[in-house]
């Protein structure tokens, strides 16, 4: 680990230091911790003040002081200013202190782990990054981007922009803390959900595949221009520390929340050794042996808190005990060889021997000289060789190597004038004091030598604490070898093991062991983490010669002892019945072994080293002298900044349950303000320290927990976003604390002693705490499924901690009810303080958590109906103020300065209809599933909210005018939401809104009902009978209204005040186009969409109550029926009045009207079917019966026109008649007409009444067959015209059996039958109706009459014939 001693601040301190100059004061000067009587200025010398006051800075500098206008004013200021700079400085001083405790805690930890199953934390979203993403969405609404997108997902942006990014709620969650990326995101998915699965199929394009693109495209607007490789790489160096932290990180992250400067963080990690892990090791010794102590001593002065029970307090002592009794287990099971650089956090496993450790037992755990086994490691470097004079330059020479009772080992060979090696060679040996030889050999050149040659040698006694570096040493040669004067350069370097704590030569003398005054070899061995020995060794031995157990020894330094030479710097180590006096060559080496021994004994005294030595290691000045250890040097650095008093301070006499409430509260004010939406939760780091802290120095897990509520309830208040999770989880541990242990005494003090569990219950990660509390809520909702209670089995304690103070009672019962206020506030305010339902899980957890609150123990359940009736309070105060706030929303987008007319304020309710709809609906999408248990509460809280709503929209429509029909849609607006509704449909609010708006549709159906009859009377009277389609012939470019008809059809009429009026309206002239119809007259058209407009308007208000349903139903498929039977009769009538007075000759063309009454006619029928009929039994109540009526009518239209078209052949056939045989008038017209044909072409005789008649057939059947709608009544007619003149043919020749016809009767029947039939056939008329016995009666006359002309005319007939050809259809045409 590097030393933070190493840092350029530092580096430029001990410049500074050095140098002899104090660095200047700040501005606000502060006090020095060792000179708390001195003012900022009395270093100067000038202006110290009398008694040691403080003084502000520069007034020492001799400047004339300015004149006070008010001395006991100015007295006044100088004291508040003096008692606020000491409140500072106390201040200051302990977070000093408290920063030290810390910092141990980070350095040596062996109760506590960094924990790695916390939930991930996201990062919040400030007001700047949410003005930032409104920007990014508006941006992308604006078209701004390079996104590509559909209409559906535009149109869902913009509602996920309006609802959510615009809500002043997220705001308020945005300043709170608790609002994050994710969640942001996850509002968004669960807003385009519905979206998608109401979204038509696609083939080959799933939903699945739409949400993912379409959370693509909405983290591509979210990110905006950013790179997102750089994104995530932020991200995950962010996860990351939010994990695990080194131990640097942790100390600069308590640094800023103690607010400890970095050069105070330096020297007071130098003076504390904190990267000396035995010096830790010795600290929480010596520590534990003191809160030992401590327990004794309250125990014996009966100094106990104040419990709730007198019994508690030898359990209190007990507790003491065993918690210290397991930190030394714990301290136990560390390896000795832990420490270095490698060292991490980490909590190893457990010792799972229960038994005690005691101190003070003398002959419990004796060492052997067996137990000690040290090992250590050597480094030999042979570099080169010099005063090889004698050897030939070219001769080789090579070294070898080896330690006593070790392998040998050679060097590389070189010539004689360049003996380099640089060869090293590594050995493990078991000596404290090895034997290293290093010998020198030249190759023999002789051809019978069996072995090199000799050339010299050197032995080396090498320590730990030898020079690293390479050295010359002189080598031992033999007498007769010529070069004397060798010498050889190497490093010999022993590394130190982990146990191996300190060693050296020192002179020591003692009563058991050690008799003689003699200068030995001592190495401090540490057996395990309590056990240390002080052991000599000789040369070449593995084992040490003697050994001093150093436990219950006292080490202090000594003056020189007379009698005893050599030794220059005393010390002993002293213990009941023992001395031993130990001595070293040099003061520095003494501080080192005192130092040591000190950590390794355990004891409480802090050998101090004499005054005089200090004087005489010190060379004036500030500068120490060098040959003084550097941690006497840190040690004397921290003094002269005044920190001596916070290294040196005995952990056991402070209030650790104190310091702690203050570590906590700002660490949690830290972490609220980092850039993590963490919801009061520490982080791993914080986590592991404060964990640590409460077990190392016995702070009790209630205390803990009592703080942090009280902590975060001030947070929450204030408006932070606090998990409620974790809230439960604390109040858990403290009510399971102080009901469990408070109730059971005697089941706890008769059962078994408490186990040995850290007193500060480290229990507090995350993952722990979202399993208690599931765990919690899972108990509470199978308690809710069992009616029956059911006695709880004895209630855990949570940190093996039986006894509670009064105190903690005390301040749990206040944090109780500050919780139970807390909690209704936010259920009150649910909607703001988990907007959206975030974040997930919160407002359930604050159900679970409530409840829990209620309970007056942990072993009597809460009764449902309690916890109903706080939350039922809560939602009825939540229905007020989401009522209050939804109006007053409403009413700041409106004008306030406009006019509040009648329609305005109808408009504003509608308005705020909307939004009452909007917010059940969101209550239902987000906060439903939290209140799933109390859904009938819900459901409460809803009809109290609309009942609110309801005062304000009945004041809204008494104001309107009467007869006024704008309030529809409110109704509509309101009634298709609530039933929809399942547990809103029919309420009491739904009810009301019946109630109040029943009354207007049955006046508005009385009304239109009038009008409608009023304008058939009127229109009828006035009808032109011309075609719809003629009349709009002339608007061929009129845009069509919308097929979806308006929620209210635009039917009222303006009513003058005090005079109602019937609603007269009439449809656009194009509207006919949507109900299918065509040709028919303006009042039938206008009938039937007022009808079908009306009842569509009632079926789309969906009344709720069945029974008025129907009755509206039946009411308006009555009126329809009676309605179109008036239509019916008035156009019969209109028909047969239209018919009289048309022409009866040939000359009679079928009218348009006559077609359009027809017309009218196919569309009541067509009309009755969907306005008339009714579900199962009223069908042939209505539908049958205007039926009947429209078929009888068409029958007698059809009859009365067809009776027409008989009377014009009738008139024919008379114009024929004058040719009947025997009469005057045939003889004349046909000598008349044989005489004129000599002279003149004579047109044949009849053709053109034959023709006339044919071309009128002709004309009515096309435009009967254009104009006419229908080809059932067009058949129909068509077949009985047919019939009915072939029979009024056939009896016109009856009468004439008898009689032959005259050419002219013949000739001209024979065209009009002939045209006529072939005409009808082409018509459709089927082949039965037109070879019917009536037909071939009047052909068999007509081809006998044919033939009989023949013979006697002679061929008069000219080519008309009854036999089938075509030459007179080409003639004719």
């Amino acid at each position: 680990m590097l030393d933070p001693s190493s840092s350029e601040e530092e580096s430029e301190e001990l410049v500074e230091e050095e140098s002899g100059k104090e660095p200047l004061a700040p501005a606000a000067a502060r006090l020095s911790p060792s000179r708390p009587c001195e003012g900022p200025g009395s270093g100067g010398g000038a202006g110290g003040g009398s008694g040691g006051g403080l003084q502000p800075v520069g007034r020492g500098s001799g400047a004339a002081r300015p004149a006070s206008p008010s001395p006991s004013v100015a007295s006044e200021k100088e004291k508040d200013e003096l008692e606020r700079l000491q409140r500072e400085e106390e201040e200051r001083k302990r977070k000093l202190q408290l920063y030290v405790f810390v910092m141990r805690c980070i350095a040596y930890p062996f109760n506590a782990k960094q924990p790695t199953d916390m939930a991930r934390r996201q990062q919040k979203i400030s007001k700047q990054q949410l003005q930032t993403i409104k920007d990014r969405f508006q941006a992308f609404l604006n078209g701004e981007t390079q996104i590509v997108a559909d209409e559906a997902f535009i149109n869902a942006v913009q509602s996920y922009y309006e609802v959510f990014l615009k809500s002043d709620r997220v705001a308020r969650m945005v300043q709170s803390g608790g609002c994050s990326a994710n969640d942001s995101r996850e509002v968004f998915k669960k807003h385009i959900e519905k979206r998608v699965r109401s979204l038509p199929e696609i083939d080959g394009l799933s939903k699945e595949t739409v949400l993912s693109s379409w959370m693509a495209k909405f983290d591509a607007i979210y990110r905006g221009e950013e790179d997102p490789r750089k994104q995530q790489a932020r991200m995950t160096a962010s996860a990351a520390s939010e994990l695990i932290l080194s131990k640097e990180q942790l100390y600069e992250m308590f640094q800023n929340i103690l607010g400890i400067k970095k050069f105070e963080h330096q020297l007071l990690y130098n003076a504390c050794q904190l990267d000396n892990p035995d010096e830790q090791a010795a600290q929480i010794r010596r520590e534990l042996d003191g809160r030992l102590q401590m327990a004794e001593q309250i125990a014996k002065e009966r100094k106990f808190p104040k419990f709730v029970s007198k019994e508690m307090e030898n359990m209190y002592i007990e507790e003491l005990k065993s918690s210290v009794n397991l930190l030394m287990a714990n301290l136990e099971s560390m390896p000795v060889s832990k420490g270095g650089s490698d060292f991490k956090l980490q909590k190893l496993k457990r010792s799972h021997n229960t038994s005690i450790i005691d101190m003070g037992e003398e002959n419990e755990n004796q060492l052997s000289k067996s137990d000690v086994v040290l090992s250590f490691s050597l480094e030999v470097v042979i570099m080169e060789v010099q005063g090889l004079k004698s050897l030939a330059p070219n001769r080789i020479v090579y070294c070898t190597m080896e330690v006593e009772g070790g392998e040998k080992l050679q060097t590389d060979q070189a010539e004689a004038s360049k003996p380099t090696w640089g060869t090293q060679g590594d050995f493990t040996t078991t000596h404290a004091l090895p034997a290293v030889k290093v010998k020198l050999f030249t190759e023999s050149t002789g051809v019978l030598a069996l072995e090199d040659k000799e050339l010299g040698r050197v032995v080396l006694h090498p320590t730990p604490n030898s020079p690293k570096q390479s050295e010359w040493h002189k080598m031992t040669v033999s007498k007769n070898c010529p070069d004397q004067d060798l010498k050889i350069k190497l490093a010999v370097r022993m590394d130190k093991p982990q146990n191996m704590k300190h060693s050296g030569y020192l002179w020591a003398i003692g009563k058991n062991v050690w008799k003689r005054w003699k200068k030995r070899f001592f190495v401090l061995v540490q057996v395990s983490q309590y056990t240390f020995a002080m052991c000599s060794y000789r040369e070449k031995k593995a084992e040490p010669q003697e050994l001093l157990q150093l436990d219950g020894y006292t080490v202090d330094y000594t003056d020189p002892q007379p009698g005893l030479e050599g030794g220059r710097a005393f010390f002993n180590a002293v213990k009941e019945g023992d001395t031993v006096i130990f001595a070293s060559d040099d003061e520095q080496d003494r501080i080192l072994w005192v130092q040591a021994m000190y950590r390794a004994t355990g004891q409480s005294h802090k050998p101090v080293p004499p005054t005089q030595v200090q004087k005489l290691n010190a060379k004036g000045g500030n500068v120490p002298q060098l040959d003084a250890p550097i941690s006497q040097f840190y040690a004397d650095r921290a003094q002269k900044h005044g920190m001596d008093e916070f290294i040196s301070s005995n952990p056991c006499n402070f209030d650790h349950a104190s310091l702690f409430e203050m570590v906590q509260r700002l660490t949690l004010d830290h972490r609220l303000n980092d850039s993590y939406s963490c919801l009061g939760w520490f982080s791993p780091g914080q986590v592991f320290v404060l964990d640590e802290y409460c077990a190392r120095n016995g702070v009790r897990g209630c205390h803990r927990h009592l703080c942090y509520l009280r902590d975060l309830l001030e947070r929450a208040e204030n408006g932070a976003m606090i998990d409620p999770t974790l809230l439960h989880y604390s109040f858990a541990f403290c009510a399971s604390h102080v009901h469990g242990n408070s109730q059971h005494m005697a089941e706890l003090l008769g059962g078994s002693q408490p186990s040995a569990d850290g007193e500060g219950g480290k229990v507090s990660h995350a993952s722990a705490a979202e399993a208690e509390t599931k765990k919690d809520s899972k108990k509470e909702s199978k308690k809710r499924k069992d009616s029956k209670s059911q006695p709880n089995p004895e209630p855990k304690r949570p940190d093996g901690i039986g006894t509670v103070t009064v105190d903690e009672k005390e301040r749990f019962e206040e944090i109780k009810e500050r919780l139970r206020l807390l909690l209704e506030n936010q259920i009150t305010h649910f909607r703001y303080c988990f907007p959206f339902g975030r974040p997930e899980g919160a407002l359930k957890a604050t159900l679970s958590l409530l409840e829990r609150v209620l309970m007056k123990d942990i072993v009597t359940p809460v009764p449902q109906e309690e916890v109903k009736t706080v939350i039922r309070k809560c939602l009825e105060q939540a229905a007020l103020v989401n009522y209050t706030r939804l109006s007053e929303y409403a009413k700041i987008e409106e004008n306030v300065g406009r006019l509040v007319t009648p329609a305005k304020k109808l408009e504003d309710t509608i308005r705020l209809a909307e939004l009452v709809i909007e917010v059940l609906q969101q209550n239902e999408e987000h906060h439903a599933e939290a209140f799933a248990w109390w859904s009938d509460l819900m459901v409460e809280h809803a009809e109290t909210f609309l009942s609110l709503f309801a005062v304000d929209m009945d004041a809204a429509l008494e104001v309107q005018p009467p007869d006024t029909w704008d309030s529809f849609p409110l109704f509509q607006l309101l009634n298709d939401s609530l039933r929809s509704d399942y547990n809103l449909c029919n309420g009491k609010f739904h009810k009301h809104l019946q109630d109040l708006f029943a009354p207007l549709v049955v006046r508005y159906v009385d009304l239109m009902e009038s009008s409608i009859a009023q304008s058939i009377h009127r229109g009828f009277e006035r009808e032109s009978w011309e075609p719809v389609k003629s009349l709009t012939s002339n608007l061929p470019n009129v845009n069509l209204p919308n097929v979806n008809l308006p929620k209210v059809p635009n039917l009222p009429v303006n009513i003058p005040l005090g005079i109602p009026q019937m609603p007269s309206f009439s449809a656009p002239s194009w509207m006919a186009a949507i109900y299918d119809s065509d040709n028919g007259s303006g009042t039938s058209e206008d009938l039937f969409w007022k009808l079908d407009a009306l009842q569509t308007f009632i079926r789309d208000l969906h009344w709720p109550e069945e029974e008025f349903g129907k009755h509206l139903e039946q009411r308006l498929k009555l009126m329809a029926s009676d309605m179109i039977e008036s239509c019916v009769k008035r156009t019969r009538i209109a028909f047969e009045v239209k018919l009289q007075k048309t022409s009866r000759s040939t000359d009679f063309r079928v009218p348009q009207s006559i077609c359009t009454m027809f017309n009218v006619m196919v569309d009541a029928k067509a009309q009755s079917t969907k306005l008339c009929s009714m579900e199962m039994g009223q069908e042939h109540q209505y539908h049958s019966k205007i039926d009947e009526l429209i078929e009888e009518t068409v029958k007698e239209m059809i009859t009365l026109l067809v009776a027409k078209f008989v009377t014009i052949l009738e008139g024919v056939l008379a114009k024929l008649s004058r040719y009947d045989e025997g009469t005057l008038f045939s003889s004349f017209l046909s000598f008349t007409v044989k005489a004129a044909s000599k002279y003149v072409d004579v047109p044949k005789p009849g053709m053109d009444v034959a023709d006339a008649y044919v071309t009128f057939v002709r004309h009515s059947q096309d435009v009967l067959r254009d104009k006419v709608n229908e080809e059932m009544y067009i058949e129909r007619l068509f077949d009985q015209w047919y019939t009915s003149s072939m029979n009024v043919v056939c009896t016109w020749l009856t009468d004439r059996m008898d009689l032959q016809l005259h050419i002219y009767q013949l000739k001209t029947l024979i065209r009009i039958v002939k045209k006529t039939y072939r005409d009808f056939r082409l018509q459709g008329v089927l082949d039965s109706t037109l070879n019917s016995k009536t037909y071939e009666t009047i052909r068999n006359r007509l081809t006998v009459e044919e033939a009989t002309a023949s013979v006697s005319e002679g061929g008069g007939l000219q080519g008309i014939t009854m036999k089938d050809s075509d030459e007179e259809d080409e003639e004719d045409d």
